[in-house]
């Protein structure tokens, strides 16, 4: 596949739902505008950042249109706020935007040296970012806000996978709710986490829509862990941090692990 046929097969997608869009492609920058018809207001594909992903899983085209649809949707000119109780706190790397395109800033606060906490509206299928005028439309503080938010992270079910490799447990979180990786901020849950392991505890949240935690119990569980981060980066339509960070003394810390080139044949998606 190459970026002309990506960019086919995503419009294809598009025309079979209803949205009224269009659309123009920049060849020499490989990126798609898709633009509303009515206010012209749109979003860039960087469809070159994307191809290696659609060649080895074509899922990740059903995720770019299900993006673009939902957020073309929220830019109607006219729309009404929903669900004001349904707010949460979403990580974050600390590149990703502290502004809209539009110059509006967005609510956020610090959380680690590699990560950043913003806070979203949800509206069922999709969320956005709250930015200083959705806040002020909502009617709420800053602090309310974070009160608000954390406490409906710590009603989100939490269940997980595990896989032993080596003798080091390996626990998966991944709802797909957009708020996997937002889990590593209920403290609540880390600690009581922290309490049943016997290893030192490993997080990783390489993207949004996973939330690993690693009970490391010997070398070989860090070198998988290293790899599996590296790999989960890479594929993420949202992608967070490679890093892994330790759990001690209810504090995270950013650790940087050089993984060996060996393959455990454990670390798939």
């Amino acid at each position: 596949m190459n970026v002309t046929e990506l960019k086919d097969k995503v419009l294809k997608k598009l025309d079979e739902t209803d949205l009224q869009y269009d659309s123009r492609f920049n060849r020499k920058e490989e990126i798609l505008r898709i633009e509303r018809q009515d206010n012209h207001k749109g979003v860039d594909v960087q469809l070159n950042k994307l191809l290696q992903k659609a060649t080895k899983s074509e899922e990740i085209i059903d995720e770019i249109v299900y993006y673009v649809s939902e957020t073309l949707t929220r830019m109607a000119d006219t729309k009404e706020v929903t669900n004001e109780g349904m707010i949460y706190p979403v990580v974050r790397s600390t590149s990703f935007p502290k502004e809209a395109k539009d110059g509006k800033k967005f609510i956020f606060d610090e959380h680690t040296a590699e990560t950043v906490i913003f806070y979203a509206l949800d509206h069922g299928r999709s969320y956005e970012l709250i930015d200083e005028s959705l806040l002020e439309t909502l009617g709420l503080t800053k602090e309310a806000l974070k009160e608000k938010a954390f406490n409906n992270l710590k009603t989100l079910d939490i269940k997980y996978k595990k896989e032993t490799v080596q003798e080091n447990d390996f626990y998966f979180i991944s709802h797909r709710d957009g708020y996997d990786a937002s889990r590593i901020l209920n403290e609540e849950f880390l600690n009581d986490f922290h309490s049943k392991l016997e290893g030192e505890m490993m997080i990783g949240l390489p993207h949004q829509d996973v939330l690993i935690i690693v009970d490391v119990k010997n070398e070989v569980g860090y070198d998988i862990m290293a790899q599996m981060m590296m790999q989960y980066f890479a594929e993420g339509l949202t992608p967070i941090t490679s890093l892994s960070f330790s759990y001690r003394h209810k504090k995270l810390e950013p650790v940087f692990i050089l993984g060996k080139a060996k393959n455990y044949n454990k670390n798939k998606k």
